[in-house]
């Protein structure tokens, strides 16, 4: 019969990769609870055995020798590391998360007039130096101050959805095809025809201007008409540093990423600005 029993305590470290289509507070909250990651074992080292006796009178009073009070302490050390290396790792996530990048203070963008039905909307926004939309401004006409407030402070509350990371894609699925008074045909914009609601046309025309959304317009783009050769597109807009120098002065939503067709390069002609004799 055996008289002895021998534990040994290993310490293995792995890894786990999860591929996620994104990436916020709820989903870190639940990846543990996945089962459809990659494991992969680095290391495994022997981290202490514990022996013990199964004779009475050879054992102490309390049942544990002294290495198990040791193997105790030392576990209990791993476990306080482990937690702080989980709570710093989840505290630069959150801080990543909640980082807010403001606006510059001299910023580019454009304003879009148009009319639904008889009522006139002014869309303003704001762009980062990259051409990412930033902000939005909405003002509209024959609306009382109540109205004239929620939009204001609807326009304020995507702006900083926009500015914590929000990525435009999800304002878009959310408030388009939404559907309220004021609702028809739409006036002043080119791409655009109709709209179901004036959110429903905000969103379609940022994500015609900013995500090249064109399922969403109504109208063909002028310069998608053009048969030009995508790789010659982007080869001049390579070599031409005055295209270079405008595309950075000029907003991305004013020109919607048509602005290499729509300039006329002037660096070749000269002028002369002699007076007649």
């Amino acid at each position: 019969m055996s008289k002895y029993l021998v534990e040994t305590f290993y310490t293995c470290s792995f890894k786990v990769k999860h591929y996620l289509n994104k990436i916020d507070q709820t989903e870190l909250n639940n990846l543990e609870q996945r089962d459809d990651g990659e494991f992969e074992v680095i290391d495994i080292k022997i981290e202490t055995r514990k022996t013990k006796s199964l004779e009475k009178n050879i054992s102490n009073k309390n049942g544990n020798n002294i290495s198990e009070v040791k193997m105790e302490k030392a576990i209990s050390n791993n476990e306080n590391k482990n937690l702080n290396k989980n709570s710093n790792f989840i505290k630069n996530v959150d801080e990543a998360i909640s980082k807010r990048f403001s606006m510059p203070d001299r910023r580019k963008g454009y304003i879009q007039k148009a009319t639904i039905g008889d009522h006139k909307v002014y869309l303003h926004t704001g762009e980062y130096e990259d051409g990412k939309i930033g902000e939005i401004f909405i003002d509209t006409s024959k609306e009382g101050e109540l109205v004239k407030a929620l939009m204001n402070n609807f326009a304020i509350a995507i702006s900083l959805g926009l500015q914590y990371g929000v990525p435009l894609d999800e304002f878009v699925n959310a408030y388009v095809d939404t559907k309220f008074e004021p609702s028809g045909k739409v006036f002043g914009n080119d791409r655009i025809l109709s709209a179901t609601s004036i959110l429903d046309y905000i969103f379609r025309e940022l994500a015609i201007s900013y995500l090249n959304r064109e399922d969403l317009a109504h109208t063909p783009s002028i310069g998608k008409s053009e048969n030009i050769n995508e790789h010659d597109a982007n080869s001049f807009e390579e070599n031409n540093q005055l295209i270079k120098i405008v595309k950075d002065m000029t907003s991305k939503g004013f020109v919607r990423n048509d602005y290499k067709r729509k300039l006329v390069d002037l660096s070749d002609i000269r002028i002369n600005l002699k007076g007649k004799k």
